[in-house]
Order: structure tokens, then sequence, then C-alpha cells
């Protein structure tokens, strides 16, 4: 029995299996790679679904999170400290417009703090949210009322939310059911769940004009698209919309659990004391992380890098011409390689047999999610393999090398 394997059935007798059971058991991780128990190594291609932003054991991240450690690790939100009010100041200033910023410890509590905020700001009189098909949003209660996936949202029904669905990216189906009664939209510039599919160009421009003539709030899940993921800061800030609420999790912390619900304008003060809270949000070693993520991404050139080397490994996907790929989507480090066939479970175990990880994000669609100090050569490094990867993924059942 392996290491992997020894650890496989500790795993099933103590943890739920709501993940089933994960191929790979990592022991550590340097920069893009990390290995598992058993001593192989991984170009790491996920990172943590676009949480790795830095990758593993930065020094940047390793410097803050044991230095501030060593100074106060945790006060709850009874008293404050100034590296949570710094991270608030810098996102502010990211977003470029006057805010207030809620902390959280996840994407899914980002976005509960901001349907709490929209009821705060709206009202009953709008009883309706308004989302898109296929998107994501959170597991949690409301956030998966507003999750446009039936297959993990119509199991834990009824919810206490009214939710209008509409299909992503039509622009005049989103004007029709954004009516009086709508209190707020949500939506994600490019839902990452649903395979990496960008928003097409001009529909945040729509979703801020179709709110505004409704008098409902636009807020933006940036959960995964965010800090540094697509080349920008904040991927709808190419359209340039300004949103009424922003999300965000995941790269912010590089690893540490750290989210965010920003208010711009009025809705910077819809919720007042009392009307939400959390115990570990906001909590000075999360805040340090994100802080030294930040800095670093600024630092090291790392948008530029993000664009660069994504538009580079999309290139090269392309120009392999295997009959199971039809396309590359997505910007920045964030692609989805799109499959003409539904083998994405198949390419990923192939990879990983390669010393590549992957994500079968969608039965016909591969997700990369590097840490944004991916190299020009590490992203060569797997799509020169690539092709015997697909080629091995292709074998038919019973004919496999």
């Amino acid at each position: 029995m392996t290491a992997t394997q020894e650890l496989q059935d500790r795993y099933a007798a103590a943890v739920m299996m709501t993940y089933g059971m994960p191929p790979v058991a990592l022991a550590r991780g340097s920069g893009c790679v990390v290995w598992d128990v058993d001593g192989n190594s991984y170009l790491d291609l996920v990172a943590g679904i676009a949480v790795s932003a830095l990758g593993h054991a930065h020094p940047a991240i390793v410097a803050a999170v044991s230095g501030q450690a060593g100074r106060l690790a945790h006060i709850s939100n009874l008293y404050l400290h100034e590296p949570q009010v710094r991270l608030a100041e810098r996102l502010i200033g990211l977003l470029g417009a006057d805010g207030r910023v809620f902390f959280t410890n996840s994407g899914a509590e980002a976005n509960e703090a901001a349907i709490k905020l929209v009821r705060r700001r709206q009202g009953a009189a709008r009883p309706v949210f308004v989302a898109a098909e296929h998107s994501f949003h959170g597991r949690t209660m409301g956030a998966l009322a507003l999750t446009g996936k039936s297959s993990i949202r119509d199991p834990f029904a009824p919810f206490g939310l009214d939710v209008r669905f509409v299909p992503y990216g039509d622009a005049g189906a989103l004007r029709a059911a954004v009516r009086e009664d709508c209190a707020a939209v949500f939506l994600e510039p490019c839902q990452g769940e649903a395979g990496v599919v960008p928003a097409p160009d001009g529909y945040l421009s729509a979703a801020r004009a179709a709110c505004d003539g409704a008098g409902a709030l636009l807020v933006i899940d940036e959960v995964q698209s965010g800090i540094g993921r697509t080349g920008a800061w904040f991927a709808h800030q190419r359209e340039g919309v300004v949103p009424d609420v922003v999300t965000l999790a995941k790269g912010l912390g590089g690893g540490l659990p750290v989210g965010a619900c920003i208010g711009i304008g009025a809705c910077g003060s819809a919720l007042g004391k009392g009307d939400h809270g959390s115990t570990f949000a906001g909590n000075p070693i999360a805040c340090a992380a994100a802080l030294a993520v930040l800095d670093t991404i600024e630092r090291d050139g790392l948008l530029g890098n993000a664009t660069e080397v994504g538009e580079r490994m999309a290139a090269a996907v392309l120009a392999i011409e295997h009959p199971l790929v039809t396309g590359v989507r997505g910007s920045g480090l964030w692609r989805a390689i799109t499959l003409a066939a539904p083998a994405a479970a198949a390419v990923e175990a192939s990879a990983r047999h390669s010393g590549f990880l992957v994500n079968a994000v969608q039965p016909d669609a591969i997700r990369l999610a590097p840490p944004l100090i991916l190299s020009a050569a590490e992203a060569d490094s797997f799509t020169a393999e690539l092709p015997s990867i697909l080629s091995s993924a292709s074998v038919p059942a019973g004919q496999g090398a």
C-alpha cells in the first residue's frame, strides 16, 4: 500500500465524503510545484481553484503570516487592528471608487453579506434577485439560491430568496428580467464553474444600464476572477463599469481564508451596527497575508505576467491542432481548454499521470488557473506535453496505454 492509499483509507473513515475521494495526497509545495506523500512532483495549474496566487511557500506570505502570528493572531471584531484597515484601504484604492469593506472568510460568505446589504438598502418592496443560468455564487443557503446550477441547488430548495434566472450573456433577457420588483442583479464577469465563460463585450455595461433604469443594484462577483486572475485587478474594470457591490475571496489571501464584500457609494453604509458579523473574518493573520499578496503582485508585475504567460499558453494550446481540442476560453491565467467530447475527467487523469494538475471543470472543459507567478518555461512544459496527454485520454476504453 502506498502512502497515498493509506491516507485515503484514513480519510474515508474520518472525513465526510462531500468531495469524493481526492486522487492525490499532497505534502508540500514550492512555487508552482507540489509534491505528494509518495514523493511524486506535479506542476500545479489549479492553484487551489484560483486561490494560491503566489504559488506555494512564497517567502512574502511566509514572512507576513509568521510575523503577524508572532504579534497578534486573533482578536475578533470587538477590537480593530491596523492590517485590516490597511487592507480595506488598499482594496478601495484598487477599485478606484469610494466604498466600505466588510471582511469575510470565504466567497460564499462575501455573497451572503452582499445579499443582506441589498436587502437593507432596497427594503421589502423589491423581493426579486436576478442571476444568471450556470452561475456559481457559493454553497451556503443564500449564495446557493443565486447559483444557477440546478444539480447542486435543487436538492436543497426551497430558499428564502425569490430569484429570476436569465441566460448568461443575453442582454435582452437581462433587461426584461430587471423590473421594478428587482432588488439586485448578481453577475460574474466570467463564469468560472460553468467552464471559464467570459461575458460578451458590452454585457456588464448593459447590466449596469438595466439596473440604473429599474432602480436595482448591480453586484459583481469577483470571487474567482479578482485580484489579478485575468491580468487586471478586477475583471469588470476592463469594461469601465462601476458596480454597487463587489465580492472577493480566493486569490486575495494567497491561500489564507479571507474574502470581502465591498459596498460602493451609498451601498458602503447600507449595513449598520449589528446588521452583520463574523468572529474570524478580517483577522490579523489573513489580512497580513492579503496585504503581502497585493504588494507582491504590484511589485513583481504579476498582472503583466498573467497576461503574457496566459496568452502564450493559450496560443500554444491552439497551435497543437489536436482533434480533441476545439478552443480556448478566458483571459490572463484563467483559461478553459474546450473539448470535442466529454473527456475532461480522462484528460485530468492523464495530465496528473504526466505530472500536471489541471481541473475537469465541465465534462468538455479543462480549467487552468495556475499561480500568477507561472513562468513561460513552466507553461511551455505543459503545452509541450499536452498532445500526448490528450492522446492518452482519447484512447478508447480497453485500448489504453
